[in-house]
């Protein structure tokens, strides 16, 4: 594994255990030639997949780049680290095992806002905010007033 700090090509593996959910590996490294330490994850992919944009562009799915648009939703949000990465290891679980190589964002879209939903319902309308491109405070209102008839 490089080392991110000075590029080193061969850094040392000191310490390894399965995460939180068990989902990954953790592994603590250290780079003999800056002395840089370092935590890298490695995590089963059952497949390549593709996401097709909604201008039918195609681009590697990232797993980091769900991430951060998921924290983005959920920044200053009082929600535990692991129940979020549960969720997104949940997400793409679900993506993988559907049979298909090729996904639209907008499959993509839908899972993330389900999973907001039951995790954090202000994070749910942030994210939907941006997803649906909301335009004006009636879309806003529209879309608490279906939270709140979910909850009756």
């Amino acid at each position: 594994m490089r080392c991110p700090f000075c590029g080193h090509d061969d850094s040392q593996v000191k310490d390894s255990r399965p995460s939180e959910d068990n989902s990954a590996i953790r592994r603590r490294r250290h780079c003999p030639a800056c002395g840089g330490r370092f935590t890298t994850f490695e995590r089963v992919q059952l497949r390549e997949l593709i996401v097709i944009k909604k201008n039918n562009r195609r681009e590697p799915f990232e797993r980091d780049k769900l991430e951060r648009s998921i924290m983005h939703a959920l920044r200053k949000r009082p929600v535990e680290p692991e129940r979020v990465d549960r969720m997104i290891t949940g997400i793409v679980r679900r993506l993988e095992s559907m049979g298909e190589n090729e996904i639209p964002s907008t499959m993509i879209g839908e899972l993330v806002m389900q999973a907001l939903a039951s995790l954090d319902k202000v994070a749910y309308v942030r994210f939907a905010s941006v997803y649906k491109n909301f335009r004006e405070t009636k879309d806003f209102e529209t879309l608490i007033g279906a939270l709140a008839g979910d909850k009756d």
